[in-house]
């Protein structure tokens, strides 16, 4: 349906212009077929450097997602919930609700896609996809929520390729179509409640966060459907139908940190067994492969002292697996904005496995504290900080020999930071400095 009313003469609109929206609307621009499209931009901020500016309208300011309603379509960044009072008055009204990986799928023009969602691990399982049918000399791409707009690399794409995405429950909650094969890594309690205030999105309740990252599968495109064991008695209550294979921890031999790695592993081979990729080329891509930049990176190690950056783990769920990974002793840095979780299983935890917990600012932060008091862990083990620069400056003087330094947060990072990544390179940042 939206390749023939893109090239209408209608009005569209681009709520939120992030990095999706961004590489759709340049993509837009540059083919002709569409250029009878009146395109709005509903932004805050209008972008001054952007090279189209001039091509497109701004709707910016207060009411920047106002009157929703007059456009045709709106593509929405995964930033903004589907139960947006402007988008729910616009769709009511007829407006087609949309988004850029939506029309990525309706438009692809190979079939060859590999989608994978999860809690956490869907980051390394496509990345690991994705380098084991590069190393198969298959032509693919890899991109999605792991930071690389689909459009971005659309126009290279031909029919027998292979795309590997990374997708998010905010981009597969109103997606129509499926990826051909899917894979759900794991599922933990998340997204329950907004936490960055430019990106406010989140889900009612863990059964809509469920059925979102489950869309993945519902739809006639997909032909098989890769799963974590763990969810066996979710998936039976579901009707599916696909092709359903469990994955279970891995064995083969890889120089990733992280027990759950094994999981990814396991799950990343169960893909490239269907496409028949030799085993012994999956198994040596597995030893060659290495964990991404701020999932349990190690970063350094100094007097003999190792020091993680998982600035990726922004739940407790995904922090209390990072201290199941180690044996040695722990001092970890954890704290930050609120999304609505529980941390009285992650309080257990690190009264059996940490001996410092430092905290950085954060509302998150006071609520860790009272759960850790509770546990009657020492009062003198908690300390508190202000930026990044003070935690591993503290963490430093609490370290012994053979311990271990973890940035682990369990909570977003919106407050001191931009992001994840900004409070990963910080923690990398003052680590390198350590003398």
């Amino acid at each position: 349906m939206l390749k023939e009313l893109l090239k209408k003469q209608i009005n569209i609109a681009l709520l939120g212009f992030g990095q999706e929206n961004q590489a759709f609307l340049a993509w837009l621009l540059e083919n002709k077929k569409y250029s009878n499209l009146n395109i709005t931009i509903c932004d805050q901020k209008a972008r001054d450097n952007f090279k189209h500016q001039k091509k497109v309208n701004w709707q910016t300011g207060k009411n920047y997602k106002k009157d929703l309603d007059k456009f045709t379509i709106v593509f929405r960044s995964p930033g903004w919930p589907l139960f947006c009072p402007e988008i729910k008055k616009a769709k009511k009204a007829g407006t087609i609700i949309s988004s850029p990986i939506q029309a990525f799928f309706e438009l692809c023009p190979s079939k060859n896609i590999i989608g994978v969602t999860g809690s956490k691990g869907k980051g390394t399982t496509a990345t690991l996809i994705y380098t084991i049918l590069k190393n198969y000399k298959k032509s693919v791409f890899l991109g999605g929520n792991i930071g690389i707009a689909p459009f971005s690399f659309f126009n290279k794409i031909k029919k027998s390729d292979f795309i590997v995405l990374e997708l998010s429950s905010f981009q597969l909650e109103d997606l129509h179509k499926s990826p051909k094969i899917s894979v759900i890594t794991n599922l933990f309690v998340d997204h329950l409640s907004p936490a960055d205030p430019f990106n406010p999105n989140c889900h009612l309740n863990f059964k809509k966060y469920w059925q979102a990252k489950l869309n993945i599968s519902k739809h006639k495109e997909n032909k098989y459907l890769i799963v974590n064991q763990n969810l066996k008695e979710k998936i039976k209550k579901e009707n599916l139908d696909t092709r359903i294979i469990f994955f279970e921890k891995s064995s083969i031999k890889s120089s990733l940190v992280g027990d759950y790695n094994q999981e990814n592993i396991a799950a990343a081979f169960k893909v490239c067994d269907i496409l028949k990729v030799p085993k012994k080329i999956i198994i040596k891509s597995i030893e060659n492969f290495k964990n991404l930049e701020h999932r349990l990176e190690l970063v350094k190690i100094k007097n003999k002292v190792s020091y993680y950056n998982n600035s990726f783990s922004t739940n407790p769920d995904s922090t209390i697996l990072d201290l199941k990974s180690f044996s040695s002793s722990i001092i970890l840095i954890a704290g930050g904005a609120d999304k609505g979780a529980n941390f009285k299983k992650l309080a257990k935890e690190i009264k059996n496995k940490v001996k410092y917990v430092i905290l950085l600012p954060g509302k998150s932060s006071p609520r860790i504290k009272k759960e850790l008091l509770k546990t009657k862990y020492s009062k003198k083990q908690i300390k508190l900080s202000s930026s990044m620069e003070e935690a591993v400056k503290k963490a430093k003087e609490l370290a012994n020999v053979d311990d271990i330094v973890l940035l682990s947060t369990a909570c977003a990072s919106f407050g001191i930071f931009k992001n994840y990544k900004q409070r990963g390179n910080e923690f990398k940042k003052y680590v390198k400095k350590i003398k």
